[in-house]
């Protein structure tokens, strides 16, 4: 799978009026769109995606297991940026109280994003939102890391909540493998 990740050297040498055209936040905080960042991140990269309205856009990336459906949200208002990445796993078992276990045991160990269970849908859904300032530096570097974080989480659990939505695995089981700390070499 490509990086989004941004080669921060490349940025740091850039000129003053590259990196002002590079965040137009700085020239026009009250008409920056943070939604036209993600579109040239992954633009770049060739990945398609569906702008579905000025403050929204879906894309759909390949993940090691399954697709993934990534939808980011503007709210200008309130700056903020909202982004989710929907896993593909249709949960076929009855007793809700596993998906809720294993969503507060998965999100212990999280430092970014959570992870939470789209009802309506019945699948599992990482999500994390970010407050932009008007003087956002870096902005295009902050979002492809967040987008990184949150495709390798959806990575490291997507075998966990697979087991655990579809089987009925007892989250604590499901989850023992990750939490053994390794020790030594092999």
């Amino acid at each position: 799978m490509q990086s989004v990740f941004i080669d921060a050297a490349r940025l740091q040498n850039q000129t003053l009026a590259e990196k002002l055209t590079m965040n137009p936040a700085k020239n026009l905080a009250s008409e920056y769109n943070p939604i036209d960042t993600v579109e040239t991140i992954f633009g770049s990269r060739s990945f398609e995606l569906e702008r579905r309205g000025l403050n929204e856009v879906v894309v759909e990336v390949q993940g090691k297991w399954n697709n993934m459906l990534l939808f980011f949200a503007w709210e200008e208002n309130m700056r903020c940026l909202h982004f989710s990445c929907l896993m593909d796993i249709k949960s076929t078992i009855e007793d809700r109280s596993k998906i809720f276990e294993l969503l507060a045991l998965a999100n212990e160990e999280l430092w970014v994003g959570h992870f939470s269970y789209w009802t309506e849908q019945n699948m599992p859904v990482f999500k994390h939102s970010v407050i932009i300032n008007d003087d956002e530096e870096m902005l295009e570097n902050k979002i492809s890391q967040i987008i990184d974080i949150a495709i390798k989480e959806c990575e490291r659990m997507y075998p966990i909540f697979n087991v655990v939505l579809t089987k009925g695995m007892d989250p604590k089981q499901a989850l023992y493998p990750m939490m053994m700390e390794t020790k030594g070499n092999a």
